[in-house]
């Protein structure tokens, strides 16, 4: 095979990296609001209980 598998970086690739450093990740702020309702109607339904 002529030139090899050698593989060069283009400037496109650079772009797509940050696309998918920025996008890619887990929506922590949506997981704690979700563990923070849970726990406070859990707390809720608990304060609540005897009355």
């Amino acid at each position: 095979m002529k030139g090899g598998m050698i593989w060069h970086p283009e400037e496109k690739d650079q772009k797509v990296n940050q696309y998918l450093e920025k996008t890619n990740h887990a929506p922590y702020e949506l997981i704690i609001a979700v563990v923070m309702a849970i726990f406070c109607g859990f707390t809720l339904l608990i304060l609540m209980g005897p009355f």
